[in-house]
């Protein structure tokens, strides 16, 4: 398993990578959510998939390809750099990773 943790603006956000699982948590939740729970910014999903513009189902099409792009990769720290990259582009600032359970590493 490993922990990444991003800040966004004044929000911390954690993404727990556990094999093909990868779930979310906010500093104001309690526990973690699939990608299947989260509320899905459409304007952001549009960005990602501009086909799914007049789609009914976007969110339902969006999640299902975040699952099968995670799938692609074959580590979960290939799954992690992924996550780390694509939110960053969002604007999401990493700050450390734990992997294993060992100690926590800033990420530059």
């Amino acid at each position: 398993m490993i922990g990444i943790i991003f800040q966004y603006a004044s929000e911390v956000v954690e993404v727990r990578v556990d094999g093909v699982i990868v779930t979310f948590r906010t500093g104001q939740s309690a526990g973690f959510v699939t990608i299947d729970e989260l509320k899905l910014s459409k304007a952001g999903v549009i960005k990602e998939f501009p086909d799914l513009i007049n789609n009914q189902n976007w969110q339902k099409i969006a999640r299902e390809r975040f699952k099968d792009k995670i799938k692609d990769y074959n580590t979960e720290m290939e799954r992690a750099n992924y996550i780390i990259e694509d939110l960053r582009r969002y604007g999401y600032q990493p700050l450390y990773i734990q992997r294993q359970g060992f100690r926590t590493q800033r990420i530059q």
